[in-house]
Order: structure tokens, then sequence, then C-alpha cells
């Protein structure tokens, strides 16, 4: 803790470690919301919505 953070170079970009541990688990929690279903819609069809309203 009292020493500073390891730094990332790429050509001209430099990013510190954590804030590159950081960037990755954002880019994955998007890429998980990306491909996960919402809760409660997989049982649903859009068919059974219009007979409820209809009837």
């Amino acid at each position: 803790m009292n020493q500073p953070a390891p730094y990332v170079h790429w050509g001209f970009v430099v990013l510190s470690l954590p804030n590159l541990v950081l960037i990755g688990v954002m880019l994955g929690l998007f890429a998980l919301a990306l491909v996960l279903p919402f809760p409660g819609r997989r049982h649903r069809r859009p068919a059974a919505d219009e007979e409820r309203r209809d009837g």
C-alpha cells in the first residue's frame, strides 16, 4: 500500500494495473449483460400476451 501501482505500457497508452483490472471487469460485465436474458422473459410468449388483451 505504500508503493506506487505498477504501470502497463502499450505504445502511447499507459495504464496503471488496478485501472486495467477495473476496465477488464467492466467489459466482462457488459458482455454478460448482452448475453444473459432478462429474468422472466424466457417463459412468456408474445401470442399469449395478445390473447389476454383481446379476451
